[in-house]
């Protein structure tokens, strides 16, 4: 089980990292906004309410790839434009999540921090996933990658995503903080990298 030491070196090593890559990363995240402006036609940051460490609210941000319309799970694809689909398959839209790792809302490993109705409402050993932070990446990131389009297959997205997906993403995500080490932090960096 990861230890209060083990979360304040997961949190020098976020800080210290994000600190390191933010002069590479600012001019192409501005870059991607005001493209993200022009394409939807809206402020190109997208910022939502997401559960975080300890069930505590907090807005992330990311690049906006969605027109202004309604939104349904397992169509966003429909509802992205053609800049904004290929932002959502890079994964260049979480960018500027690199200002949550920075301001200490997330981590760059660590669960995929939910709107409320998921993380929230974990009862018993479950909630051991809100000890750490939300990451932008981590084991069950990896494990469904491609989430969207799995969803776009099924009939009822929103059901198979509640019993399916999510039940599945609590289990690796507690094995997760119930086995931390720094090295499995750096291989999911990695193995993020690699997939891009």
């Amino acid at each position: 089980m990861i230890t209060k030491p083990q979360l304040r070196i997961k949190r020098c090593f976020d800080f210290l990292l994000s600190i390191l890559i933010f002069p590479f990363l600012i001019v192409p995240i501005l870059v991607l906004i005001l493209i993200s402006s022009i394409d939807t036609q809206q402020w190109g940051v997208f910022s939502q309410k997401r559960v975080g460490q300890n069930g505590k609210l907090f807005k992330i941000y990311k690049i906006r790839t969605l027109k202004k319309e309604p939104h349904y799970l397992g169509r966003l694809h429909q509802s992205a434009t053609t800049f904004g689909g290929f932002l959502r398959n890079s994964k260049l839209d979480e960018l500027p999540q690199l200002f949550n790792v920075l301001f200490g809302h997330m981590s760059f490993v660590g669960p995929r921090p939910d709107v409320q109705g998921f993380a929230d409402e974990l009862i018993g050993e479950d909630r051991v996933i809100l000890k750490v932070k939300p990451g932008i990446t981590g084991p069950a990131t990896i494990k469904y990658k491609d989430e969207d389009v799995l969803l776009a297959m099924q009939s009822d997205p929103e059901t198979y995503n509640r019993t399916i997906i999510w039940v599945d993403k609590v289990e690796i995500n507690k094995k997760y903080v119930q086995n931390w080490s720094f090295s499995l932090d750096l291989r999911y960096i990695l193995q993020s990298i690699k997939l891009k």
